[in-house]
């Protein structure tokens, strides 16, 4: 029931932000009798899934730009972004892949790479690669399962990631920030730290239209990521700023794509 009674809340969310264009913690808290916690929980989770844009004590519409990106377009940009990303990955590689659609993207152009090890921290993940005929041999971190990342966490997943060495490591991201690095809405940011310790090349797979998403939590400063995968879409002076960090910025063409 309680499942059920927030998926109502966050439809009716966003019904009355298309009503409104804007919405208020406090307000949606006093509407639906609930604490703000859970109202900031639920606009995490909807700007998440591309729904809306949070801002201080709220949130508001998507810009036109975001939101007439249909859903099989931005599929489509996750699809280039891995395919450009799978191009990282040499036979018998040892990598990490972290729970996230676009990370996921990735799975379909693993059975073209021989003797792969890898470890993610994602059911979804895991159950597609033993799906395949050229499996990897897949190892899972265990620990905690997070329901708003839809992944595991925890000390026991860092212990069992620093157990091995590995490769690369792909990650995704809520949010760029030219300054800062990867941000994300989930305070649980340490396993994906532990991720970027034990590998030694560390890859964000994010559309360039994450760089217009405002979000208060660093997952990690540019200082530790060695590539973004991105789209063409990527304003010039965001690339030349992002490399000045160190970043090599690798571009997904994407304007022929239909």
């Amino acid at each position: 029931m309680q499942k059920r009674n927030t998926q109502q809340r966050r439809r009716s969310i966003i019904e009355r932000l298309n009503e409104r264009g804007e919405v208020a913690v406090d307000e949606l808290s006093k509407l639906f009798s609930t604490s703000e916690v859970t109202i900031r929980k639920d606009l995490a989770e909807l700007e998440n899934n591309g729904l809306l844009l949070r801002r201080f004590g709220g949130a508001v519409l998507l810009p036109a730009e975001s939101s007439e990106l249909s859903n099989e377009k931005l599929s489509n940009r996750k699809k280039a972004i891995a395919a450009v990303a799978a191009t990282l990955i040499q036979d018998h590689n040892r990598i990490i892949i972290d729970g996230g659609s676009t990370t996921s993207a990735l799975l379909p152009h693993l059975p073209s790479k021989m003797g792969l090890v890898v470890m993610t921290n994602s059911l979804q993940v895991a159950n597609t690669l033993l799906e395949g005929e050229n499996e990897p041999q897949v190892l899972m971190t265990g620990g905690t399962w997070d329901q708003q990342s839809h992944s595991f966490q925890g000390q026991m997943a860092e212990q069992m990631l620093r157990a091995y060495n590995f490769d690369q490591a792909f990650l995704g991201a809520a949010g760029l920030d030219i300054h800062r690095g990867s941000t994300t809405f989930n305070e649980l940011t340490s396993l994906s730290r532990t991720m970027a310790e034990v590998a030694q090349q560390v890859v964000v797979m994010a559309e360039s239209e994450k760089l217009q998403r405002k979000i208060p939590n660093v997952e990690l400063p540019w200082s530790q990521i060695s590539i973004l995968v991105t789209d063409d879409g990527i304003d010039a002076d965001a690339k030349q700023s992002i490399e000045q960090h160190g970043v090599t910025v690798l571009c997904a063409q994407i304007s022929e794509t239909h």
